[in-house]
């Protein structure tokens, strides 16, 4: 199975997307993914210039389709809207807000914009203003997320709009990519498997922390403070949830917060920094290049839907 509705719009080969995750999703990775025939994102977080220069970088490594990843809280969002359409970007999907304001703009320039959403309330506003197609994501995922599952999020946006649904949350091989597809998605978006591919420069002691972590080892923190975020248990979650459970102030829960992802990612503290992954972190077992993941992911598809056919 290679041609979807997701692969015809965004040009590419298989219907995967790579998750743009701050502080890790960079041009090394998004290169590798696209070049492999996915779609690599690369992270819109940090300075103007800095993402403006991991945009150039990206494209002296592939002259295939890439993405940007754009949170649209932060302070810089209007330079970095600007950016994608001086710097002709195929593909923006979006965060932390509403791209509304910005969908005109970068429809004129070509550019194809696919809002992450976790509700059907939200995926129909997105088609309304303009967007192209919708990542629905499910509690699964790592990172920020929203309170439904991806089983039970992504039938009810597929029967709610009619631009193409992308799946994420939960996928970490051919069998959650079959299953997506079963259930209306056109393509997925993975994270969490990307993590611990070759090209991906996130510290070492972050990526041994993936491969061994069990089906039961990631935590939700921030939910009292409407900031949900999906981690791996360590240190810092238990000090976490400490403070939640006894109703500290949200100022000091969030403190305690503050530059942690860094630490995980470039430092390599894994004690005390955090640790973003899914719940399918249990099935991710091994270190692979990017064009390997794909190329295995594509193969475990075919067979599932082989053996769906045949049954």
């Amino acid at each position: 199975m290679k041609t979807s509705r997701i692969t015809e719009l965004l040009n590419i080969e298989y219907p995967i997307i790579q998750g743009g995750m701050a502080w890790i999703s960079d041009a090394n990775l998004a290169a590798a993914v696209s070049e492999a025939g996915g779609l690599g994102i690369i992270s819109g977080v940090g300075s103007t210039e800095e993402v403006r220069a991991e945009i150039k970088k990206t494209k002296l490594l592939t002259k295939k389709p890439f993405g940007i990843n754009i949170m649209l809280m932060r302070d810089n969002i209007d330079e970095i809207a600007k950016l994608v359409c001086d710097e002709q970007i195929a593909v923006v999907t979006t965060g932390a807000g509403s791209p509304g304001k910005y969908i005109e703009d970068w429809k004129k320039h070509n550019v194809k914009v696919i809002p992450v959403v976790p509700s059907v309330a939200i995926a129909k506003r997105m088609e309304k203003f303009g967007a192209d197609a919708v990542i629905v994501e499910g509690m699964e995922a790592g990172g920020h997320i929203g309170q439904l599952t991806t089983m039970s999020l992504i039938p009810q946006v597929v029967d709610a709009v009619d631009i193409p649904v992308i799946a994420a949350g939960g996928i970490g091989d051919g069998r959650g990519i079959a299953a997506s597809l079963m259930l209306g998605a056109c393509g997925v978006q993975m994270g969490t498997r990307f993590l611990v591919s070759e090209e991906c420069k996130v510290h070492e002691n972050y990526k041994e922390r993936v491969l061994n972590a069990k089906d039961i080892d990631t935590e939700v923190t921030g939910t009292s403070t409407s900031h949900p975020v999906r981690v791996l248990r360590n240190k810092l979650t238990r000090e976490y949830i400490k403070l939640e459970k006894s109703n500290a102030d949200p100022r000091e829960i969030e403190a305690l917060g503050k530059g942690a992802l860094r630490k995980a990612v470039i430092d390599g503290d894994i004690n005390n920094g955090s640790v973003m992954a899914g719940q399918i972190a249990g099935l991710v077992n091994k270190k692979q290049s990017c064009k390997e993941i794909i190329n295995e992911l594509m193969d475990e598809l075919d067979l599932v839907l082989g053996r769906v056919c045949n049954e």
